[in-house]
């Protein structure tokens, strides 16, 4: 979807311009944005051009009780001393409370990036806005810092109302898009990383507008094509259907797929970003883009928000766009498995045996258990095609680690120290946190079948971990990540930088691994 808010980077000298100039007739009145810090205390650029205004904004706080205290905002209108300001917004970046020790911190990534949720989300659409950035105690890094504001206040902005018929004319918040010049002190170094930062929220989105769509609207075949447009990118895409998946050996996979109408599809991308013989990295994503659980079928009640079961795939989706779009100094395979699982006359049955790609055999004891065949072939097949450094692999697999965790964190699982390590060290930098669980022999015990190697669900107890001891099954020795994205990939809860019921997780999270541990100089 088209983004609800845009940005310019602008000087402060280009700023304190455009807000001497008189508007032009039929344009919007200019929003000036100001952050403000404990006891109304201003940046050094924002207090020259408020000058005029400090009295009436000395009154309006007090009146009001703002003391610039982070997640509160005053606004003013028509301010006088500020001619050709239509509203003045001032946002509170000092500290919140007792215990809080201060504003916004270079130390946290979320601090800017929140900043940049509550910015937009005070501000709403259809305004022409000028944004000073230039908070009391400056951040280390302030072009960084600048960047996360635009990417918090992007992801905020997004919508998915695309079948909504019936807006309201008069929703100020439907009013398109938000125009936004940010004006800091080095608009070069600025300028380049609210870039960056854009091309990021366009991989969120991507992952958000996936998993929002309804299922009869994305079905595999048109999952696949979706992805298919990261060409225009440069990615490389490859698309397996049913016959070459048939000839390949996904038995697994197709199983899951057989009774739909919609046939399976398995999509390969591939972004070369470092040299040829650079080792490659993998991210697989589970793609079941309607899960009735089969003939194992889910109860009713709220079956219509498995259309995100194939959270793992869109995240994938847009890690990849976002990859490209920076043009990451790596070499990146996604794969995205592909199925719709329908019960018919032609569905898997529990107690039905298929064999693997790899070669192994699993006992089907519950067909809701269906994403972990469809990661079982599409692990394989990565681990043996392309010999990657590591395998990531992302699945809204379980309702146990809703259980376990609920939507706070993900849940981690992988037979690699480091590379479990260098996840959660991203997920810290980013606000996309995960917590690692065990495995063990003793877990694996759980899928032991009596009639085939294994078997596609270990029963109650441990079941994100059964389901996790599953998946190693099928890579060998490849140092491999397994998230469970089931509490985080969608129903996700409000924040500061998303209002939709889809998250995007993963995106961020995954593109800040790759460009801190993996990139080529």
């Amino acid at each position: 979807m088209s983004p609800n808010v845009k940005f310019e980077v602008v000087n402060f000298g280009e700023a304190e311009r455009r807000l001497a100039a008189a508007p032009a007739e039929g344009e919007r009145p200019i929003t000036l944005i100001a952050f403000v810090g404990a006891k109304l205390a201003l940046g050094g650029e924002t207090s020259t051009i408020l000058r005029d205004a400090e009295p009436q904004i000395a009154r309006a706080a007090a009146a009001a009780k703002f003391a610039g205290k982070r997640g509160t905002s005053l606004d003013l209108y028509a301010p006088a001393g500020l001619d050709g300001v239509g509203r003045l917004l001032m946002i509170g970046v000092g500290p919140a409370g007792d215990g809080d020790n201060g504003g916004a911190s270079p130390e946290r990534f979320d601090d800017y990036l929140g900043l940049g949720g509550q910015l937009a989300a005070r501000l709403g659409q259809g305004a022409n806005a000028i944004a000073l950035f230039d908070v009391p105690e400056p951040p280390a890094d302030a072009s960084a810092a600048a960047g996360q504001l635009a990417l918090g206040a992007t992801l905020r902005a997004y919508k998915f109302d695309l079948y909504r018929t019936k807006k309201k004319k008069d929703d100020p918040e439907r009013e398109g898009a938000s125009e936004i010049a940010l004006a800091v002190a080095e608009p070069e170094a600025a300028r380049a990383a609210v870039d960056g930062a854009l091309g990021l929220a366009e991989g969120v989105v991507i992952a958000r507008d996936l998993v929002n769509e309804p299922a009869n609207v994305l079905y595999p075949e048109e999952f696949a094509r979706r992805a298919a447009k990261l060409a225009d990118l440069g990615v490389e895409v490859e698309i397996l259907d049913v016959p070459t998946l048939q000839t390949l050996g996904f038995r697994a996979l197709l199983g899951v797929g057989q009774g739909s109408a919609h046939p399976s599809r398995v999509v390969v991308l591939r972004w070369n970003g470092a040299a040829p013989d650079t080792q490659p990295v993998a991210f697989v994503g589970k793609g079941v883009c309607f899960d009735t659980g089969g003939i194992s079928i889910k109860p009713a009640a709220s079956m219509e928000d498995m259309k995100g079961d194939m959270a793992g795939a869109a995240a994938v989706t847009g890690l990849m766009h976002a990859l490209a779009v920076r043009k990451a100094k790596a070499n990146v395979i996604g794969v995205l498995g592909l199925v719709e699982n329908m019960p018919s006359g032609e569905a898997q049955r529990p107690g039905d045996i298929v064999t693997s790609l790899s070669g192994q055999t699993i006992e089907i004891i519950n067909t809701d258990a269906e994403g972990r065949l469809v990661l079982a072939d599409a692990l394989w097949y990565v681990k043996d095609k392309f010999k990657p450094a590591f395998i990531i692999d992302l699945a809204t697999l379980t309702g146990a680690i809703l259980v376990a965790l609920g939507q706070e964190h993900a849940g981690l699982f992988s037979n690699n120290d480091e590379l479990a390590g260098r996840i959660l060290e991203a997920g810290k930098a980013t606000g996309e946190k995960l917590w690692r669980l065990p495995m063990g022999p003793a877990y694996d015990k759980l899928i032991e079948s009596k009639f085939a190697d294994m078997k596609n669900t270990g029963g109650r107890h441990a079941g994100s971990i059964t389901a996790a001891q599953f998946l190693e099954r099928f890579v060998d020795k490849t140092p491999w990540a397994h998230l469970d994205i089931a509490g985080t990939g969608m129903g996700s809860p409000a924040s500061d930088t998303n209002q939709s019921w889809a998250s995007g997780w993963g995106v961020r999270l995954l593109d800040r691994l790759v460009k801190d541990c993996y990139e080529s100089a």
